[in-house]
């Protein structure tokens, strides 16, 4: 276990530079290496994991893993902070406008917020795709115009990537249509494995300085509803999505992203009065969304976004319109 004066050391050595894996003891540039094949990229991943799956991984003796990962976890301060210390923490989160001033509303008046998993389900059509296009567009633009001159992730599922959509949006805020483009990285997920090794590769992004603010998946569940049909499957298929929320929400608080995700829904048989749709997922998928928001067509071509659940913010329901711009108010 290393001392106290040799974390103190480490801590004096990694000053003014965010800490890195080589600068734990024991772990040098081929251990490093190793780590990051085996998608360890950064202090947290190492932090939190059993000194037996880091020897495994990076072929190293127990104690050295040990020493390694109690090294990361005093560096990263792992331990309780006073309420006020964990307010400054959260001082640096960011929002992304949602192009309607309604529904920024319903997220408490600045739209998407950053640390953080938004999740839309709702029907075909209920306009979850085009919310995500929408935030794709706007995290680009300046703070004061509700952005944060980020770029974006979009891991596709389901094909519903459109460019000329992006560029119509754009067009319509007047910025330039190839350069937003530019800045909306897109990869095709193919299966559930594929849609998880993903996340390893936003990692590897933001850490060589790609200035990524917002991910965007669309959609959550489709893989792995294909993949595991029927009840028999049920208990794997709500393990593996079980997984990839929680790597979702590591993802989300180590590199200050906001993540927007959609789910896809189903009638629920048990349901005899009011609206019988559920979101795919069930408990697993609703626990770990911090803001859950139900989609829905309206009258006369709107849409209606009702916030399900929120840590800190009433249930309510807003009205907004899909058009050329995007998502917009009346």
């Amino acid at each position: 276990m290393p001392t106290k004066k040799k974390t103190e050391e480490i801590k004096k050595a990694v000053v003014g530079k965010e800490p890195e894996l080589i600068d734990l003891p024991g772990i040098g540039p081929a251990v490093s290496t190793k780590l990051e094949s085996a998608g360890i990229f950064d202090m947290m991943s190492l932090a939190v994991m059993s000194p037996a799956a880091l020897a495994d991984a990076a072929g190293v003796s127990s104690a050295v893993a040990r020493k390694a990962i109690q090294a990361a976890r005093e560096l990263l301060d792992l331990g309780f902070v006073e309420g006020t210390e964990y307010a400054k923490k959260r001082e640096n989160i960011h929002y992304i406008t949602t192009g309607s001033k309604n529904f920024d509303g319903l997220l408490g008046g600045k739209g998407v917020e950053s640390r953080s998993i938004t999740e839309a389900f709702g029907a075909y059509g209920s306009g979850k795709t085009q919310l995500g296009l929408t935030l794709a567009v706007n995290v680009q633009l300046p703070k004061e115009k509700g952005g944060v001159s980020g770029k974006t992730v979009f891991i596709d599922t389901e094909g519903t990537f459109r460019p000329s959509r992006i560029k119509q949006i754009a067009e319509g805020l007047g910025a330039n249509p190839e350069k937003v483009l530019k800045n909306i990285m897109v990869a095709r997920a193919f299966n559930s494995d594929h849609q998880m090794l993903l996340l390893e590769k936003v990692s590897e992004m933001v850490k060589t300085g790609e200035p990524i603010k917002l991910m965007i998946i669309d959609s959550l569940t489709a893989h792995f509803r294909a993949e595991y049909s029927g009840r028999g499957q049920l208990a794997d298929r709500q393990q593996k999505l079980n997984r990839y929320m929680h790597d979702l929400m590591k993802l989300a608080e180590t590199y200050n992203l906001a993540v927007y995700v959609t789910n896809q829904v189903m009638a629920n048989p048990a349901q005899l009065f009011g609206d019988p749709t559920t979101a795919i997922g069930g408990n697993i998928v609703g626990h770990a969304s911090t803001y859950r928001i139900y989609l829905r067509r309206g009258k006369q071509g709107s849409r209606v976004g009702k916030l399900i659940d929120s840590p800190n913010l009433p249930d309510n329901e807003v009205q907004f319109w899909v058009t050329n711009l995007g998502v917009v108010d009346g």
